[in-house]
């Protein structure tokens, strides 16, 4: 079964988890010193919240899936979509390890699809989500075939 994954960037962690828990009727399944995190199933969403990311408001969207047939049709959709996929492979993002790709939409909003293998002591790498955007956009137009090259930050 997928679930839609949400990740906002907050100003305010202490307060940005008691409203959530508040709206959601639920507590969070995972808090850290800068991260929280609900799995819910009503409605079906893999909802997270962070402080220490530079961007506030919505970071990022997802599917997450949980087996490899689930991630493979995922990708080939990724793959269909006709935008350029960052590949990242095995991974560790938001206290957890993960398999995961990126892509862009035609605005820019960035979506990863990806497995959760396990839990992390750390936050981890991301990819910079802006810098995917960005590329995914001049590259829509000039270059649709090649996948971007992007570092990590962290």
């Amino acid at each position: 079964m997928k679930r839609l994954h949400v990740h906002l960037g907050v100003h305010d962690l202490a307060r940005s988890i008691r409203f959530y828990t508040t709206l959601f009727d639920a507590e969070p399944t995972a808090v850290k010193a800068d991260y929280a995190k609900w799995m819910l199933d009503d409605p079906h969403v893999n909802f997270a919240i962070s402080a220490s990311n530079a961007h506030k408001g919505v970071e990022h969207l997802g599917i997450q899936v949980e087996s490899e047939a689930e991630l493979g049709e995922v990708y080939s959709r990724l793959k269909r979509a006709d935008r350029p996929v960052l590949e990242e492979g095995a991974t560790t993002c938001c206290y957890a390890k993960s398999r995961k790709s990126w892509i862009a939409d035609p605005q820019g909003v960035a979506w990863e699809a990806f497995l959760t293998n396990g839990e992390a002591t750390l936050y981890g790498d991301s990819p910079n989500l802006t810098a995917i955007a960005a590329h995914q956009a001049k590259s829509a137009c000039c270059q649709p075939d090649k996948a971007p090259q992007i570092a990590c930050c962290g």
